[in-house]
């Protein structure tokens, strides 16, 4: 049993602060346990009262019969911590806490919320600072929200977590007005001791939930959150998040392109796509992908048919299912035989979308071609337009397509193209996903498509690689590259010269010409400052650095450490490979297009780490310019293999340097043809 079935699924509520009046905020609870029937043991407690709704009360809650599975606690701020206290004392096993005035208020909030959780000891709180939560499969209303003040309530199969108790009641609103049921609600609130991710972790056991729906405005524990989210995913539930903050940057101001390529909402993306969780792009795909998701059934490919009554609706349709990378390929031969057997001369049976016309009005028709869809070899999913026809006679697509669903486990949704909220209510409540916007059928869609986990696969070992030679500050590109190699990082050829003449010198030991550097700790970006040549033939070399230190100490009075000669690669894809450090969610290593572009096109990929191989190798499966690795337009492949060896020995170096290690970037990376290997290029680090 979860260490949460107490506050999930209480067998007895003592309701501290319960009032009789069912109109104050202080009755409701009580008022809503009995009209849903709750049969468990309810305590009010009230010291000016004998009885609380016709239910005994009891002055204090030392007085209690027994030590009650959960406290919900009605009182203001100021007396809600001796309420725990007594609570926890008991012997209490749960309590929520429904008053502001904590962490939300100020330095005099945050102190009160502290000893909040100190009285607690034991007893596990939910809020304070919620509107609690509703259990509706077992109909335990725990909260005083006027939003529970709704008749008709569809239970579903959809938990929708949320640290905001007013998005949650918008939702809820929402989701009854749609015919869309739900499992659990909770608002955690302040989450002073129950998250998020102790919620997940519960669900991941709840039979009567298959998808948690996520509100979030920040993960508080980054590690329980990722353990809960895959143990409900190995449970074999479908997680949605929406995560507010999209439009900060995020970004820190960073010496290392890293820092300016990533704001704080891409790391949560991040973390999403490598957990599998799907990401609802907009407020209202929060309830519209578990929705659909809800129904049980998955997309074994991308390809999906479209039949419509109405053409421009189906237009619209097929335009975002394209949008979302999905497909929608014409009929088979055999389908096509199939459908144009069916003699409809006024319907375009053979092509996608499958424009039914008037035989939409036909419920015997429109049963006959979902049935050859469902059983078409070419389709993985089924999308129906609902037109105006649909208004008079909503079962004309419901018995139809219901009748379809038992031929098949491809998904069946709907799209209801007039303003029609009572059809699209009257569908959901029958469990078929149906959705206002084109929108937001194909992002249903594409969220029923095959999504592979990325985070898979094992996990290496630390590498054993002694760094206590280190010391703080900026490194010089050839220490940088030195660390590097240490944690099998491949390197340039390269060699330290001191004077322009020693550079001259060493450059004859190259077969080719090469690339000069100024050398300094204190510079890190060299060409800012005219610090790089490139091509340098060995007779000018002496020359070139002459003229570079002049460019350089006309332009900054950092100190210069000598030059660095460096063999030129050519015939290579420039990549740029980076670590930052996100404040809530941890470090993370970005790959991206890399070389003097980099900060241009923001091509780039993010994971959290640690790192699989798998999930190094999606990462480039990512890139726009991941396509320049594989061939395009005639290109060599490059040594994709390499390249995901080079993440995982960087990503190595961040876990055993942790927070000694402040920036670390290489660009370029780069990644020579299949065989050749990987070299690193521009490096920089920068030690704590």
């Amino acid at each position: 049993m979860s260490a949460l079935h107490p506050i999930l699924n209480p067998r007895s509520i003592a309701v501290v602060g319960a009032s009789n009046d069912p109109a104050k905020l202080t009755g409701r609870p009580i008022a809503f346990l009995q009209a849903q029937g709750y049969d468990g043991s309810i305590y009010p407690v009230n010291p000016r009262s004998d009885a609380v709704a016709g239910l005994k009360s009891y002055s204090s809650i030392a007085d209690l019969p027994e030590a009650p599975d959960l406290g919900l606690i009605l009182l203001g701020a100021n007396r809600v911590v001796d309420a725990v206290r007594d609570l926890s004392e008991r012997g209490c096993k749960a309590a929520v806490v429904l008053a502001s005035g904590f962490g939300e208020a100020g330095e005099e909030g945050r102190a009160l919320q502290l000893e909040l959780r100190a009285a607690a000891g034991e007893m596990r709180i939910l809020g304070p600072n919620t509107i609690g939560l509703v259990n509706l499969t077992d109909r335990i209303p725990l909260t005083a929200s006027g939003a529970m003040e709704m008749s008709d309530f569809p239970v579903g199969r959809i938990a929708l977590l949320s640290q905001s108790g007013g998005i949650l009641g918008s939702l809820l609103s929402r989701a009854v007005a749609r015919g869309i049921g739900f499992s659990k609600l909770v608002a955690t609130g302040n989450e002073v001791d129950l998250e998020i991710a102790d919620f997940l972790d519960a669900l991941a056991d709840d039979p009567d939930t298959t998808v948690c729906a996520l509100y979030l405005e920040t993960i508080r524990d980054i590690d329980r959150f990722r353990r809960a989210a895959e143990r409900a995913i190995a449970a074999g539930k479908s997680i949605v998040a929406y995560k507010v903050g999209r439009s900060e940057s995020g970004a820190r101001s960073a010496v290392s392109h890293t820092g300016a390529l990533a704001g704080a909402f891409e790391v949560y993306e991040a973390l999403f796509r490598q957990l599998g969780i799907i990401q609802a792009q907009t407020f209202n795909e929060l309830l519209d992908l578990p929705a659909a998701l809800a129904q049980g059934r998955r997309m074994a490919g991308k390809r999906v048919a479209i039949v419509t009554s109405t053409g421009g609706a189906a237009t619209v349709v097929a335009d975002n299912v394209g949008l979302m990378g999905l497909d929608m390929p014409a009929p088979d031969a055999e389908t096509a035989q199939a459908l144009l057997a069916l003699d409809l001369k006024e319907a375009s049976l053979d092509r996608n979308p499958i424009d039914v016309t008037l035989a939409g009005l036909r419920p015997d028709l429109f049963r006959a071609i979902l049935k050859i869809l469902a059983e078409s070899p070419s389709y993985d999913a089924i999308a129906v337009v609902a037109g105006s026809s649909s208004i008079a006679q909503p079962d004309l697509v419901a018995a139809p397509v219901l009748d379809s669903l038992g031929l098949t486990e491809k998904p069946v949704l709907v799209y209801v193209s007039p303003d029609a909220p009572n059809i699209v209510s009257h569908l959901n409540r029958r469990a078929i996903p149906a959705f206002a916007t084109p929108e937001s059928c194909a992002a249903a869609l594409a969220a029923l498509s095959p999504r592979s986990r990325l985070q898979s696969g094992v996990i290496p070992d630390l590498p054993e690689v002694d760094c206590s030679d280190l010391s703080p500050g900026a490194l010089n590109e050839a220490e940088a590259k030195a660390l590097f190699a240490r944690f099998g990082v491949p390197v340039t050829r390269e060699v330290v010269a001191q004077t322009p003449e020693a550079a001259a010198a060493v450059a004859r030991g190259f077969s080719a010409p090469v690339v000069v550097k100024i050398l300094s700790s204190e510079i890190l970006h060299k060409s800012e400052v005219g610090g790089v040549a490139l091509n340098i033939r060995p007779e000018v070399v002496a020359e070139t650095c002459r003229a570079m230190l002049d460019r350089v100490r006309a332009s900054t009075s950092a100190r210069v450490d000598g030059f660095l000669v460096q063999e030129m690669v050519q015939g290579a894809v420039e990549m740029i490979l980076g670590f930052n450090r996100d404040p809530q969610l941890g470090a993370y290593v970005l790959l991206g297009a890399g070389g003097v572009t980099t900060e241009l096109y923001k091509d780039v990929a993010i994971r959290l780490l640690p790192l699989t191989r798998d999930s190094a190798r999606s990462m480039i499966d990512e890139l726009t310019c991941g396509a320049l690795l594989k061939g395009f337009r005639g290109r060599p492949l490059a040594d994709v293999e390499a390249l995901v060896d080079a993440i995982l020995a960087f990503a190595g170096m961040v876990r055993v340097l942790g927070d000694q290690l402040l920036e670390a970037e290489i660009n370029p990376v780069f990644v020579l043809p299949q065989g050749q290997g990987v070299r690193a290029g521009d490096s920089l680090v920068v030690l704590g």
